[in-house]
């Protein structure tokens, strides 16, 4: 949970998948919000009887995400079950489960919170495209382009819709007032180098 004391406080949006996982830390500090990092966790193509092994990598990197920037909170958006596709929602619960045990190791807890609120909270619309979504986490932290792929904007729009929810009032909706941001250009340059080893755009 967020820190009473004043102290800063990181939060890590989680946008789960078994091909691409997408991650975001936020900061939060005396009532800003600071991007500190973002990217995606990239597994090993589907083949055969393989899903241990990519379920192994994407329980290690994530570990190795957490251990780097230590956050007290971790949001992940729950699992979209789509009548049509019922195998997609089982695979995609192992991932979550993987997700969840790797935050339940490192003692952060897991919260987790549907995409319709999520993009609720972050553009207005429960309904809202991927594009939107991408849209208004580019315009809150004040980046030159849109976060790609979209799962890195879409875990980073996990990590405000449960800042949003801290608020009076607010229910994790978007509020009146948007939230304060810190998002300097010197920053900013700082996490494209380090994007760019990860193949993502911030």
């Amino acid at each position: 949970m967020v820190k009473g004391s004043g102290g800063p406080t990181r939060i890590i949006g989680i946008d789960p998948g078994l091909n691409i996982t997408g991650y975001g830390v936020v900061e939060c500090r005396a009532g800003e919000v600071k991007l500190v990092e973002a990217g995606v966790i990239r597994l090993p193509r589907s083949r055969g009887e393989n899903l241990p092994t990519r379920l192994g990598s994407l329980f290690s990197e994530l570990r190795e995400v957490m251990d780097e920037f230590h956050p007290q909170t971790m949001c992940l958006e729950e699992v979209y079950s789509h009548t049509g596709y019922p195998k997609t929602s089982i695979l995609m619960g192992h991932a979550r489960g993987v997700i969840c045990l790797a935050a339940q190791q490192a003692s952060v807890p897991v919260v987790s919170l549907s995409a319709k609120r999520i993009k609720q909270s972050v553009t207005g619309n429960g309904n809202a495209s991927k594009l939107q979504v991408q849209r208004a986490v580019q315009q809150f932290f004040s980046l030159h382009r849109a976060p790609h792929p979209p799962d890195v904007a879409d875990a980073l729009a996990a990590a405000l819709c449960y800042i949003n929810s801290l608020r009076p009032g607010t229910n994790g909706r978007r509020a009146a007032q948007p939230l304060p941001r810190q998002s300097t250009g010197a920053v900013e340059n700082q996490r494209l180098q380090r994007a760019a080893t990860k193949g993502i755009n911030l």
